[in-house]
């Protein structure tokens, strides 16, 4: 939520591994058009009330946005390293991608635990090499107790002096 006024205006959404569709809720509550993908059945009928959503498995199967790209890419709590670069080219010149999840610390406080679904320091930011970081955390957050990488970075647009001369995240509240 902290990030998501950097999505353009009506700009098209993508939740991966989207769930039951918190994040798609979020965004279309917006104004979002906003379309997800998950494995589960269960969690696209739960899904579909906030836009449009694709039943696939992105780690055995194919990637199925290949060519197509969105306003803003949301991932949370998910990793599946082969598709990082699919995400990443996923977010449209000007778009941002919103990506938060479990780092490495945290098998010493619960699950995941494995170190396939960790991120380790600084991978993330690796994986979003061409895009504009404008936030970046790694480290650990209490209740519940856990370690995450989260980046908002956003796709620079392909015309040069297409970024206004007020940058999105705003101008500060009058007397900050």
């Amino acid at each position: 939520m902290r990030w998501s006024h950097l999505v353009p205006p009506a700009g098209a959404v993508l939740d991966v591994a989207c769930g039951a569709g918190r994040h798609m809720r979020w965004f279309a509550d917006r104004g979002h058009p906003t379309t997800g993908v998950d494995r589960s059945e269960d969690a696209v009928q739960a899904a579909s009330r906030h836009g449009r959503v694709l039943q696939a498995d992105i780690e055995s199967g194919p990637w199925p946005f290949d060519g197509r790209r969105f306003a803003a890419v949301v991932v949370t709590n998910y990793l599946w390293r082969p598709r990082l670069p699919d995400t990443v080219a996923a977010v449209a010149p000007g778009g941002v991608l919103l990506y938060e999840t479990f780092a490495a610390g945290n098998e010493t406080v619960g699950k995941p635990s494995r170190a396939d679904f960790l991120l380790q320091p600084g991978e993330l930011l690796a994986a979003c090499t061409g895009l504009r970081v404008v936030a970046y955390e790694d480290g650990f957050l209490p209740s519940p107790d856990r370690f995450v990488q989260r980046i908002a970075a956003v796709r620079p647009p392909t015309t040069l002096g297409a970024f206004p001369e007020r940058h999105p995240l705003g101008d500060p509240a009058p007397g900050q």
